[in-house]
């Protein structure tokens, strides 16, 4: 009656918030993902508590009946709009539920651990912090056990943690103190793809100080970006003058692009290095969620040409419906499909080197570049294969390239 057993799972840590023993801790397992350790299993009550809560135990996701609204919003505040990755949708439903008497259990990156951490904010500066995505797996612990469940709470985090959270509040029949929201999750990769990743810039920077994902510098539809300053090459940010910092749109030192060939969105988005739970037991992909309101990228036809950003805002509840139209958003109904053309609508599938990547991350000698080579040698067999199964598509794009490059002659 424990999750004891459980390997490779989410490693949302609502096991070891749920814990009365306080015996479960969250740790990275071999592969470099979260998972549940029981430090004594002789101190266990079988209770079942843990298991209960467990979204990955079940099959089903805990929030059934949804009312399915669909919109693109984006914030008023164009200081805010252009900061956020998408529309600032997220930031702008913290704002008004902190002013309302809530506080928000978000996500932010820690630089000086080097992970992202879940965290209770309760003034404006300090939700400042959760603006951006964060493409890597979050540590839920100490940010889930600083939260009161007396107290009213907006709780964000991926549908997986999400899940299991709402399993947590409805187990001690607090669920009316809370507001959950998540976000079209692409999944979340190996803890050592960054690990490398930060080695491989701290030659060039020092110690990294400051990294955001997502900077719309370029643009909203080149925005698959990082923003890292180190300790040799810019100024630790001061979070209590963070507001000031938002309007001014400071810039990172050291700035890289998926078009411009970055290494951690190549393997990121490549498939390969991801969670097995994301692979093996998603069940929240496109309108499937357990929270009340949802976020993401409305990066679809109707909004290709806009590059401040528009967030795609799915809710699942009326609650949800209700602080929607509460924040300082623009909001435009679309149907769904509208909104969340792009996303993905099943779960990730292993590619052919999942396995040699992995092995190729355990490696303690090993270097990002290492594994970004593997990657760029299967994306080149891959457009090989594409080119000799379409032949005749094959021949009038290598025509287009020519045509191109004799107009420019």
């Amino acid at each position: 009656m424990n999750i004891s057993k459980i390997h490779n799972c989410y490693g949302c840590g609502v096991c070891a918030i749920s814990c009365t023993k306080n015996i479960i801790s969250i740790e990275l397992n071999d592969n470099g993902f979260y998972e549940p350790r029981i430090s004594d299993v002789n101190k266990c009550t079988d209770c079942g508590l843990c298991f209960d809560v467990c979204a990955y135990s079940h099959e089903e996701i805990s929030l059934q009946n949804l009312e399915i609204h669909s919109y693109a919003a984006w914030s008023n505040d164009h200081a805010v709009r252009r900061k956020c990755s998408s529309g600032g949708a997220g930031f702008e439903l913290g704002r008004v539920m902190l002013s309302e008497g809530y506080k928000v259990c978000g996500v932010r990156y820690n630089a000086e651990v080097a992970r992202a951490e879940h965290y209770i904010a309760t003034t404006l500066e300090e939700l400042i912090q959760s603006i951006g995505s964060k493409y890597i797996q979050s540590y839920t612990v100490d940010g889930f056990k600083g939260i009161n469940r007396k107290e009213k709470y907006l709780v964000t985090g991926t549908p997986c943690q999400i899940d299991s959270f709402r399993r947590y509040i409805r187990r001690f029949k607090v669920e009316d103190n809370f507001v959950l929201m998540d976000f079209f999750c692409h999944g979340v990769p190996s803890m050592f793809v960054w690990q490398k990743y930060l080695k491989d810039v701290e030659n060039v920077v020092g110690k990294v100080i400051y990294a955001s994902w997502r900077n719309k510098r370029w643009g909203w539809h080149d925005s698959w970006a990082i923003g890292i300053d180190g300790e040799e090459y810019g100024e630790k940010v001061n979070w209590h003058d963070s507001y000031n910092m938002l309007i001014k749109g400071e810039k990172s030192f050291l700035n890289s692009r998926l078009s411009q060939g970055d290494k951690f969105y190549a393997l990121f988005l490549g498939d390969g290095c991801l969670g097995k739970a994301c692979y093996d037991h998603c069940k929240y992909k496109y309108e499937y969620s357990s929270a009340d309101i949802r976020i993401g990228d409305a990066w679809g036809t109707y909004y290709k040409k806009d590059e401040d950003g528009v967030s795609a805002v799915i809710t699942f509840t009326s609650i949800g419906n209700k602080w929607l139209k509460k924040a300082n958003l623009n909001i435009e109904k679309k149907e769904f499909d509208v909104v969340a053309e792009l996303q993905i609508k099943k779960a990730s599938k292993r590619t052919l080197i999942t396995k040699i990547l992995m092995k190729e991350l355990k490696k303690e000698s090993s270097t990002i570049d290492d594994v970004y080579a593997i990657q760029l040698s299967y994306n080149k067999l891959k457009r090989l294969i594409q080119r000799i199964s379409n032949p005749k598509q094959s021949i009038v794009n290598l025509f287009k390239r020519f045509s191109s490059l004799h107009f420019y002659k």
